[in-house]
């Protein structure tokens, strides 16, 4: 639900907090007040387009604040699974501020991009006007909401076409791919056996690579390696000027004539001991490192002919050993399908074949579910137009196979066909119906969808144009029953709208010599009397005209308590 919304320095709003409740919300004002830009705030908080021009002329920077209540476990579910922190008050805070043309926008303080904001939106709110009625009405459109009212029958059948689709475009992408031309069939057949006999005669083992590498880099330094070496016995104990091991053998003796008067003198007469035993112990394993590092040129060729081997076929396959053997056996697997074109083919086709099959009966069970779904929902709909004072309608969801081939979400094309009057053919949706009924068959939709649509929060701005009198009232009461299954906030110049709201805001503009701001308020006590008689009558506000506002409000009343939410 959303529970405020904060505008700073947005066009003719200067400053503007609005905290909206549950059930029914509507907003009215003067044309020409601002009503708009309660919309295109959310909108812009919400991931649209920013530009420049929203800021208020005199101000460096515009923002938008919106607060949403996230009780609902679905809603918290789904924010989490876009990494999206959210606190165990359930909140989720949005914010967009706009700078010279380029914006910034937070979700809990964290910095996100536009399409993570459109993402987190759709879970928590749905804005519709007119200008979004045709893109809804698109046909890849009218196929999603049907499958949404379906839910998990329709949704499971998605999952296995999704399935059989994937198998079935891997195989048909490898027929797709298959060489047919026999002379590029040969070059590639004798380019697969080059390269198969030059890795297999390699005859390479695994870690090969590290012990060649280390091998070699050994021999490379071996004179460096031997010289500190030798310098270092010597030192230790070959040097006949004298070496650390006759020095050591000195000590020791000098001081074993005096080893048991002192204690002291005796722990150190033990470490010398052990030291004489150590540069021993040191001097053996120098020679016999020495020695072994007596490398012949031809070993040391033969190991650098073996790493410059290795090193090719990693330029040429893999950048290890396991790479070079994996690549091995997809030579290995291209060039038997080669050497057996024909039958390679032949078992292609006929895989195709039976991934197409599969592709096709589970086409065919996700038709029938949307068929059995497309039934209940025209039913639904037509009940919900009546209730819109659409009263001699037809409505019908077709569900035809599409001409192309299958796609990963079936092969049907759904269109919704309307007839508004008695005798007239049923026509697609878009052809028929003029923008002030096509808002009430949305309206009617989004009704008929609140039970299957888990949004909290669905906003709608001009859903009563073109509407007046008994039409008007049919509204009126269709958005307070959907008000009672979710939040809905109205933008509407409609007084039967305006009586039955559960929250009633006004947008008002105020001028002076230098500036003009736009400021929204919840009316309170008598001031939806008054709003609504100047919704009634215009300019001239009688007190028959406040009489009629109380009237309207009182039969909202009644049917507020009739239908028992929200009073």
């Amino acid at each position: 639900m959303l529970l405020s919304e904060k505008v700073k320095n947005m066009a003719l709003i200067r400053e503007a907090e609005i905290t909206f409740g549950e059930g029914l919300n509507v907003i009215t004002g003067e044309t020409g007040a601002g009503k708009s830009l309660v919309i295109g705030s959310v909108e812009l908080a919400l991931g649209g387009k920013a530009s420049g021009s929203v800021v208020r002329h005199g101000e460096e920077e515009a923002s938008v604040e919106l607060v949403f209540d996230t009780d609902d476990s679905r809603a918290k579910e789904e924010l989490s699974s876009l990494d999206m922190d959210i606190d165990d008050d359930g909140l989720v805070i949005m914010t967009r501020k706009v700078r010279d043309g380029k914006s910034a926008a937070k979700i809990n303080g964290n910095t996100v991009n536009a399409s993570l904001l459109k993402k987190a939106a759709s879970v928590l709110i749905d804005i519709h006007g007119q200008r979004d009625q045709m893109g809804l009405l698109a046909k890849k459109n009218l196929c999603h909401i049907l499958d949404r009212f379906a839910g998990e029958p329709v949704e499971k059948e998605l999952g296995k076409v999704d399935s059989c689709y994937v198998n079935y475009k891997a195989v048909k992408d490898e027929l797709e791919a298959d060489i047919s031309d026999p002379e590029e069939l040969k070059r590639r057949q004798d380019l697969l056996g080059y390269e198969v006999s030059e890795i297999e005669d390699a005859a390479l083992e695994i870690g090969e690579d590290e012990e060649t590498e280390a091998r070699y880099r050994l021999m490379k330094n071996s004179r460096r390696i031997a010289s500190g070496l030798s310098e270092a016995l010597g030192a230790l104990s070959e040097n006949a000027g004298g070496n650390a091991s006759d020095y050591i053998g000195k000590a020791s003796t000098e001081l074993g004539g005096i080893q048991g008067i002192d204690e002291k003198t005796d722990a150190i007469i033990e470490r010398i001991t052990e030291v004489e035993t150590l540069v021993g112990d040191l001097s053996l394993d120098i020679g016999d490192r020495l020695r072994s590092m007596d490398y012949s040129e031809e070993e040391f060729a033969e190991t650098e002919s073996r790493l410059d081997l290795i090193n090719h076929l990693k330029s040429k396959y893999g950048k290890t050993i396991e790479d070079i053997y994996a690549s091995l056996e997809q030579k290995q697997a291209e060039l038997k399908k080669i050497e057996d074109h024909d039958g390679y083919v032949a078992d292609l086709k006929a895989r195709l074949a039976k991934e197409e099959k599969a592709l096709l009966d589970a086409c065919g069970e996700l038709s029938k579910k949307r068929r059995e779904a497309a039934k209940v929902l025209q039913e639904q709909m037509k009940e919900a137009l009546s209730d819109l004072n659409f009263n001699n309608v037809e409505f019908r969801i077709n569900v035809d196979p599409a001409e192309d081939r299958p796609t990963s979400e079936g092969y049907d094309t759904v269109s919704f066909m309307i007839s508004l009057n008695v005798g007239e053919e049923m026509k697609p949706l878009e052809d028929v119906a003029s923008g002030g009924e096509l808002s009430r068959i949305m309206l009617a939709l989004k009704t008929v969808l609140a039970d299957t649509d888990d949004i909290p929060t669905l906003i709608f701005d001009e859903i009563d144009t073109g509407i007046s009198g008994r039409t008007a009232e049919k509204v009126a009461e269709k958005l307070y029953v959907l008000s009672g299954r979710r939040q809905v906030i109205a933008i509407t110049h409609l007084p039967q709208i305006a009586a039955m709201a559960d929250h009633h805001f006004v947008i008002e503009k105020t001028s002076d010599d230098q500036s003009t701001e736009t400021a929204v308020r919840e009316l309170k006590g008598e001031e939806p009397v008054e709003e609504l008689s100047r919704l009634l009558s215009g300019q001239a506000v009688t007190d028959a005209v406040r009489e009629n506002a109380r009237e309207m409000l009182s039969l909202a009343k009644t049917f507020k308590l009739s239908y028992n939410h929200n009073v």
